[in-house]
């Protein structure tokens, strides 16, 4: 039966709205943002089931668990643990490694947002079972990993163009942040922030809406509860806006010391003899010796973070679990365990905000509002810079407290921090360092990897001129007559590049006669040219030309015999990262 009037119309606009990748993209966040949650859930099961098998209870509360549980226990667990998880990797999952937040950028920015979920179930086991067995680490990475691969799944079964399955994948990054700290506006703002890159309209919703659905199925199971709880405090004074600004100053130190930490213990651990599955049980054994005498260290330590915001912790302990932390951590980190850096960030800060709560406490009692307050601020501004994300951490901040003065606090601190720790760190977070570790610099996309990948000599011209050092006035003016480019290149007697020149280094003197045969190309050269080596790197060589503001380089052979074999073009090799620009826009729109 053939339909017409108002039946017909409302089909014509059911099927445009089937074909309209907005709303397919919404419903998809939804189920996304549902499947990650659960994912969550069950990644918290299977820490609580490792836990249980090495402390004898699944609790979250660790802390209370292992005060009460002998010596060799404690010290054991998580190197016996160690060995397990090292045993797997080189057994079962043969050249893996944890996987996290920086594996997601990875392939968010250059694999259009496909993921394996096979490697990341393996990578999700690593990491419960490293956090389970005691490593001081964070669940969050893991999770935010685990709910990238599960919404990267659902964009293949479902067929979706790259520029989609990147939105689908911030869904399951801000499901699975907001499931774990009950932070839907943190969750969203984490996704754009450090994964997608940007702030369009056309993510944004999509990502608000996972957030919502994924805290929507944390609250339903685990509570309207937020992840810390900090106890009353006085309102804040303006008078201690100076303060936050060197709590600031104090985090950033921190963070740079918590991040140079795991640095060297990744170096020490990559040169040491150890076989790479035997280096799990030895940071296990060395993180269970910390904890004989600070237990607070072992696993993602919430609940010790939770007695510093409500002022448990005296000052010299305060500082003694700074120290504990941030070395069980880059132990944990350095030796292969799986996990992130999340919740320890957050435990750091949280003790370096309460011992200068104290302090400052101690110093102006009548300003002071509270150490839990110093300690929340601190929180943030040492896991700001550590994560590279300040609005996000701002943002949790305000969502854990609901408390306007409080976020103006952290937002003083948060932004002290992060510069401070980018001036004096080069601007990396810890992301950026395991993603340098695998060269891997993302600071400008897909397209900028292309000029990574491709080397000078992919490119160079061969119309160039040199000439050399004893060339005359007269034969300078001929050469630069007969060049394109007004520039030519001197070598020496060997054909080693020595000079360049341009009319403008000889318009003074190129046509005063009378100096043709007494001035020669070595005396009118500039000395020390700027060159590249045939395999230096597009994207060096781009960085090389704005730096200098030439249009064209010479390229050499070697750094040892500076023969020149060609001329690298400006506008060429912008020519190839427009190229590679509207490849990856043809790729996202599915014209490729």
């Amino acid at each position: 039966m053939k339909l017409t009037g108002r039946p017909a119309r409302l089909l014509v606009r059911l099927r445009k709205l089937t074909r309209n990748d907005q709303i397919i993209l919404s419903l998809l966040a939804v189920v996304a943002g549902a499947a990650v949650a659960y994912g969550s859930l069950g990644f918290r099961w299977l820490i609580g089931v490792v836990q249980h098998l090495f402390f004898s209870d699944p609790q979250e509360e660790l802390l209370s668990i292992a005060i009460l549980l002998p010596w060799w226990q404690i010290l054991l667990a998580p190197a016996v643990g160690g060995l397990v998880i090292g045993l797997f990797l080189k057994y079962i999952m043969p050249g893996g490694r944890p996987l996290g937040v920086a594996h997601v950028i990875e392939v968010g920015a250059l694999r259009g947002g496909r993921m394996s979920l096979n490697q990341a179930l393996g990578a999700a086991f690593v990491s419960a079972a490293s956090i389970g067995v005691g490593g001081s680490a964070g669940r969050e990475g893991p999770m935010v990993h685990f709910g990238a691969a599960l919404s990267s799944y659902i964009a293949r079964r479902f067929h979706l163009t790259p520029s989609i399955t990147l939105t689908l994948l911030g869904c399951g990054v801000a499901s699975g942040v907001a499931a774990s700290f009950n932070a839907p506006i943190a969750g969203v703002f984490f996704a754009l922030e450090v994964v997608i890159g940007h702030y369009a309209l056309h993510a944004f919703s999509p990502i608000v809406i996972a957030s919502v659905v994924g805290t929507i199925v944390s609250r339903a199971h685990l509570g309207d509860t937020p992840a810390f709880v900090v106890l009353q405090h006085a309102p804040v004074n303006i008078a201690e806006y100076p303060a936050f600004i060197l709590l600031g100053f104090s985090c950033a130190i921190i963070a740079i010391l918590f991040l140079r930490a795991i640095v060297l213990a990744d170096e020490g651990f990559s040169r040491s003899p150890l076989p790479v599955w035997l280096r799990p049980a030895v940071g296990g054994l060395m993180v269970g010796a910390i904890a004989l005498y600070f237990p607070h260290v072992l696993g993602v330590g919430y609940q010790a973070t939770d007695m510093a915001l409500n002022g448990t912790f005296g000052l010299w302990m305060l500082l003694g679990l700074v120290v504990a932390k941030t070395v069980a951590t880059s132990l944990t980190i350095g030796a292969g365990f799986g996990g992130g850096v999340f919740s320890p960030a957050l435990f750091v800060g949280a003790m370096t905000g309460g011992a200068f709560g104290i302090i400052a406490g101690s110093v102006f009692p009548d300003l002071s509002s509270g150490v839990g307050l110093y300690a929340m601020v601190g929180m943030g501004a040492v896991a700001a810079p550590v994560l590279g994300a300040p609005i996000s951490t701002i943002l949790i901040v305000f969502e854990l407290t609901g408390d306007y003065s409080m976020t103006i606090a952290a937002m003083i601190a948060v932004s002290v921090a992060s510069v401070t720790t980018q001036q004096v760190f080069g601007g990396k977070s810890f992301f950026n360092w395991q993603l340098d570790k695998r060269g891997l610099d993302l600071g400008g996309g897909r397209a900028r990897q292309v000029l990574a990948a491709r080397h000078a000599e992919d490119v160079m011209a061969d119309d160039f001129h040199i000439v050399g050092e004893h060339i005359t006035m007269d034969l300078i003016r001929q050469t630069l007559r007969d060049s394109t480019d007004d520039h030519i290149f001197v070598v020496d007697g060997n054909n080693r590049l020595t000079g360049s020149l341009s009319f403008t280094d000889i318009k003074d003197i190129a046509f005063e006669s009378g100096l043709d045969h007494l001035i020669n190309a070595r005396d009118a050269a500039r000395p020390h040219p700027v060159y590249v080596d045939r395999q230096e790197s597009l994207e060096k060589v781009l960085n090389i030309m704005d730096a200098s503001g030439l249009l064209y380089v010479p390229v050499v052979d070697t750094i040892e015999n500076m023969r020149v074999v060609g001329l690298v073009h400006h506008r060429r090799v912008l020519t190839e990262y427009n190229k590679a620009l509207l490849d990856m826009h043809a790729e996202e729109h599915g014209e490729k």
